[in-house]
């Protein structure tokens, strides 16, 4: 964690305002400056947490702060606690506790165990810039609270970073949904993120999202996420590039020179991954020329060749090891649903993409001529078969502000369960 400080500006202060207000510190805005207000916050924190209330957020109250940032504590089992005390002290609930430690009997604990911790908030933040840092807390913390979610990698971004998986279920009827293929499109992540939690806590609960059974949904199914596959890119158009990235030159002179990234779509090689799939490739390089792409930059360009990037390529190697019914790729923005491949969907395809309109109030559309080529689901129908679609959630111009966030996933949490059922 970056050491922030009055005058400070970015992400990481959002995420900091935010948990700061979650636990009743800060009662500003979260507008991502650090101003006299946020100090003031971090100041009242520091105090409560017994640390020099110098106003800084520096390692020692980044420490401090990391258990509320993930989402749970570890604590030791002492003589004559019971889970109800620790709920209790914790705000969150007994219930919580046994999920996130089944192997505990909750009539006899041993003293000196270590147990897992939930608080009573909601681990996903929806409500500030989602990076490649915030996912990883926030997969770390889903995993403790909930240890019968699976979480693996399915390959490595250009620059290193982990391509997560989350797998929830374990059925036959396997489906995959994937987010973020385009960088300045990261609210697509938090949506698909939330929707684990959701479906997770209500697993957990033996309860019901929207009249459907989730018990029923985990036994029926298994549905796998990828929930960022751009992460380099995400990062980029949140933070900025840093002089020492060895992509820095050639970045700054694919963006025309200028270190404003909100229009960038592309990885860090400035290739657009949804340009980069084996279907109808070739003729896209075509159009490529058309529209004036010469090279590398903040979108459109396909690559030297089809899964050219180690982001689309582990893609399609996740793909064709795993023998998916359907697939969702979230994109923004037009709230609208593409469903078709140069007529090789199956017959069903366009059924499945009337209910997904019904439940969504999504247009089922038909692509632009540049969005006819070389895209994921693209990929999919035409080597596989079998449904895919690319979801288009809110309106506006890219990125989108997360203030669409709470609309976003109200459109699309009975989307995402009808996609493991049909």
């Amino acid at each position: 964690m970056q050491t922030l400080r009055l005058g400070s500006e970015g992400a990481q202060v959002e995420e900091l305002q935010n948990i700061l207000h979650v636990l009743g510190f800060y009662k500003g805005k979260i507008d991502g400056i650090y101003g006299k207000q946020t100090q003031n916050a971090v100041i009242e924190f520091q105090k409560n947490m017994g640390l020099i209330p110098d106003g800084i957020a520096g390692s020692k109250t980044y420490q401090a702060l990391q258990p509320f940032l993930m989402g749970y504590d570890v604590y030791t089992i002492r003589s004559g606690d019971t889970l109800y005390q620790i709920a209790k002290e914790y705000n969150t609930n007994v219930s919580k506790i046994i999920t996130a430690n089944p192997e505990i009997n909750p009539f006899m604990l041993k003293i000196g165990t270590q147990i897992i911790i939930p608080y009573g908030m909601e681990v996903v933040p929806t409500n500030i810039s989602y990076t490649y840092e915030v996912l990883e807390r926030n997969i770390q913390g889903l995993r403790k609270r909930y240890p019968f979610l699976q979480v693996s990698t399915i390959g490595k971004s250009v620059e290193g970073r982990n391509l997560y998986c989350i797998r929830l279920g374990k059925g036959t009827h396997r489906v995959a949904y994937n987010g973020t293929h385009h960088a300045n499109e990261w609210i697509t992540t938090p949506l698909l993120m939330k929707w684990i939690e959701r479906i997770a806590e209500a697993y957990a609960q033996k309860g019901k999202i929207r009249g459907y059974d989730i018990q029923t949904l985990w036994n029926q199914a298994t549905i796998d996420i990828i929930p960022m596959v751009n992460p380099d890119g995400v990062n980029l158009v949140v933070n900025g590039i840093r002089a020492e990235n060895p992509y820095y030159q050639q970045v700054l002179k694919w963006n025309g020179g200028s270190t404003n990234f909100k229009q960038w779509k592309a990885n860090i090689r400035g290739v657009d991954l949804n340009r980069n799939y084996p279907a109808a490739w070739e003729e896209y390089k075509q159009l490529e020329k058309e529209m004036g792409i010469m090279g590398p930059g903040p979108s459109l360009y396909g690559g030297s060749s089809p899964e050219s990037e180690p982001e689309s390529k582990a893609m399609v190697d996740y793909t064709k090891n795993h023998n998916l019914r359907l697939v969702l790729a979230y994109h923004t923005q037009g709230e609208v649903i593409f469903w078709d491949f140069r007529s090789l969907q199956p017959p069903e395809a366009l059924l499945i993409a009337r209910k997904f309109s019904e439940v969504s109030g999504y247009e089922i559309a038909q692509p632009e001529r540049y969005q006819s080529f070389a895209g994921y689901k693209d990929w999919f129908i035409q080597d596989f078969r079998r449904p895919g679609y690319t979801i288009e959630v809110g309106k506006g111009i890219n990125p989108l502000p997360i203030s669409q966030f709470p609309r976003i996933y109200e459109q699309n949490e009975e989307l995402l369960i009808l996609g493991a059922f049909l």
